[in-house]
């Protein structure tokens, strides 16, 4: 019964495929929907693989014992609340320094603020350079490594020094065959001296990571004035202790904000989690709307499927009543028919997982955009264009094991 069985599933999907090549035209046009479908969601699928990884690793990649202490989110949609951010009290110095005296569970707490400048060395220059004032701790937490010289010492930040350590593309631009180290550059209207230069980052999603220079943060609001607002850095004792760092924080921060307990906090502590947790939000926005939009082509793919099949039972109207005069019963017919119509369907989520890798392996060559092809999407492709082809199948083959064969061997 299993060899009967086997031998009927090999004939129906025989079946399927010549008729399938014999009117290549006509299948190309079948399977256009199932293909376009499956296609854009092997594609999309891919993208936010790729940039799900990408993300976490080069763009929020803090540490799992790291976090952030801002007046506001870091990531703003809105312009709402933009606002309500800026209407907040600034973190201050002085907010740094009674954190990093009274966070037991921290292991390191620094502080930043930025500026965008332009550097100049001799006749060189580069433009829109992240300029950072870093507390002595900063570079340890943000794990900022150094190819040559140092960072700044803590004497050089009680004295505010007018000293800095480089990016890679400030090395590459200004000092092309020349040490860099003791070398004076200008920022804007500050000058400082060239002390070290940072290993090469590379780019994320296009953009360079290598653009910055780093200053004391002494130095920094000597220059630039006490009015921003910093930025908290926190390391934790250990991953396990993250979560304890961070509740310590929030209360120092409260208590020196004379926050009451049902008032809500009027800064952000941010995490790893935190940041992912957005993106994973956005991404799977944007994956959901690409499967409704995917949904409508495999519904029209699976309607015309239907109709094709439909064709193809009154045209073999004389076979199928041969085949009921000899023996066959209503289910041969109707499993030979849903065979055929899942076959076709799953010849059409074939070209279209082929074709969606290679619409991201195209994408991802010519454009920044990563993509990581997982197997279980290829799996999903094909069950879902499998499916669609059964279920628009029942239709006609329901119809083809009705006729009457007494009836269906007078057809014309």
């Amino acid at each position: 019964m299993t060899g009967k069985t086997t031998l009927e599933f090999t004939e129906a999907v025989k079946i399927a495929a010549s008729s399938l090549w014999a009117h290549k035209l006509r299948s190309v046009l079948t399977l256009l929907g199932v293909v376009i479908g499956v296609m854009s969601v092997i594609a999309v699928v891919s993208f936010i693989n790729g940039l799900n990884a990408y993300v976490s690793e080069k763009i929020f990649n803090l540490g799992a014992d790291v976090f952030l202490v801002n007046r506001g989110p870091s990531i703003i949609t809105n312009i709402d609340d933009w606002q309500e951010t800026q209407r907040r009290k600034k973190l201050t110095l002085e907010d740094f320094e009674a954190v990093r005296d009274g966070c037991r569970q921290c292991k390191d707490i620094g502080a930043t603020a930025s500026q965008r400048v332009e550097v100049k060395y001799s006749m060189n220059s580069v433009k829109d350079s992240n300029l950072r004032g870093y507390t002595p701790s900063m570079p340890v937490i943000s794990d900022v490594e150094l190819t040559m010289g140092r960072h700044a010492s803590q004497s050089e930040y009680l004295r505010a020094a007018d000293v800095c350590v480089v990016g890679w593309d400030i090395y590459e631009n200004l000092f092309p065959g020349v040490d860099p180290l003791d070398k004076e550059i200008r920022l804007n209207n500050q000058s400082c001296l060239v002390i070290g230069v940072g290993k090469k980052l590379g780019s994320a999603l296009g953009q360079t990571r290598d653009n910055w220079v780093i200053t004391p943060l002494t130095a920094f609001r000597k220059t630039y004035g006490t009015s921003q607002s910093l930025r908290l850095w926190g390391k934790a004792e250990s991953t396990s202790a993250l979560e304890a760092a961070r509740d310590e924080v929030r209360q120092i921060l409260r208590g020196r904000r004379h926050l009451r307990p049902r008032d809500k906090d009027d800064f952000v502590v941010e995490t790893n989690e935190s940041f992912l947790s957005i993106w994973a939000g956005i991404s799977s926005a944007f994956f959901g709307l690409v499967v409704i939009i995917a949904s409508i082509s495999l519904i029209v793919g699976g309607i015309v499927i239907m109709n094709i099949m439909l064709v193809s039972v009154t045209e073999r109207t004389r076979e199928i009543g041969l085949r009921k005069s000899i023996g066959a019963r209503r289910n041969d017919i109707l499993m030979q028919f849903l065979i055929e119509s899942s076959t076709i369907a799953a010849i059409g989520g074939l070209w279209g997982v082929a074709g969606g890798i290679l619409v991201a392996e195209v994408v991802s060559w010519v454009t920044p955009l990563p993509s990581a092809v997982k197997p279980w999407s290829v799996v999903l492709g094909l069950l879902v264009s499998t499916f669609v082809g059964l279920f628009f199948g029942i239709y006609p083959a329901s119809k083809a094991a009705k006729l009457d064969p007494v009836e269906a061997l007078r057809a014309e």
